[in-house]
């Protein structure tokens, strides 16, 4: 970004006429003391933001971590509760399943009964 922004200011017309218009302002004499200057000027901007990023990012990076740590405990604590789930879910669906198949065995088995004996008293 800051790269782009030095380069849409400084292509070659705008170079040009900033060099035309500090000769009229400055002089011949006073413009090499006055480009040092601003060099100077621009050489401690970018310093100071660069100690501005450094800082940033180090005094985030303690908040980046703590936030990490807290999202991968919240996820793993909710995987936790999902296995749980499903467990607990395939336990009752499997005790329903043993509960309907008894009732169905036991349906059966009295409906056997009740027709075996009816066959019984219709063959004698």
């Amino acid at each position: 970004m800051e790269e782009g922004f030095y380069d849409f200011f400084m292509s070659g017309q705008e170079i040009f006429v900033i060099i035309i218009v500090a000769l009229l302002l400055f002089g011949a004499e006073k413009l090499p003391d006055t480009a040092r200057t601003i060099g100077k000027y621009m050489r401690d901007f970018k310093k100071a933001t660069d100690e501005i990023r450094r800082e940033l990012e180090s005094s985030t990076q303690d908040i980046r971590k703590d936030l990490s740590d807290v999202t991968d405990s919240i996820k793993n604590d909710v995987t936790d509760l999902s296995n749980n789930l499903t467990k607990d879910v395939n336990e009752v669906t499997d005790n329903i399943q043993k509960n309907v198949n008894e009732v169905k065995d036991n349906i059966r088995k009295d409906a056997n009964d009740v027709s075996d004996g009816y066959y019984k008293e219709v063959n004698d």
